[in-house]
């Protein structure tokens, strides 16, 4: 069986985001034509970022699929760990802030930033 690998950026029990891998299934289609079922979603936003862009640590406010059309992102984490994402990439993006809980810059999110000579545009696919 074929199978696509999501890569994804979720908030731990410890409250810290972390990456995961898993598989999805592509159970239909044809075998020139593999396709994962359905997945929802609710829309799309395109964002371009200049040379230069960082932001602070921050949480994802809502899940959403994030593909980088053109550039290239680093994603940082709290345990100084970080991974770039070139054009092609992407990453399911469900690291929230834990109900109930306050944010805390020095516990809780991830920093990204814009890599390289080339401006970053990303396409946000909102579930």
């Amino acid at each position: 069986m074929s199978t696509f690998t999501k890569v994804t950026l979720y908030t731990d029990t410890d409250g810290h985001a972390k990456f995961r891998e898993e598989q999805v299934a592509l159970t239909e289609g044809s075998p020139q034509a593999m396709l994962s079922s359905v997945l929802p979603a609710i829309g799309c936003q395109f964002r371009q970022s200049p040379i230069g862009f960082r932001s602070q640590f921050h949480c994802t406010t809502d899940e959403q699929w994030l593909f980088v059309l053109s550039g290239e992102m680093k994603i940082g984490l709290q345990d100084g760990s970080s991974r770039n994402f070139k054009a092609g990439d992407h990453f399911y993006s469900a690291d929230l802030l834990p109900e109930g809980t306050s944010f805390d810059p020095a516990v809780h999110g991830h920093w990204s930033c814009q890599v390289g000579e080339d401006p970053l545009v990303t396409l946000f696919v909102k579930v």
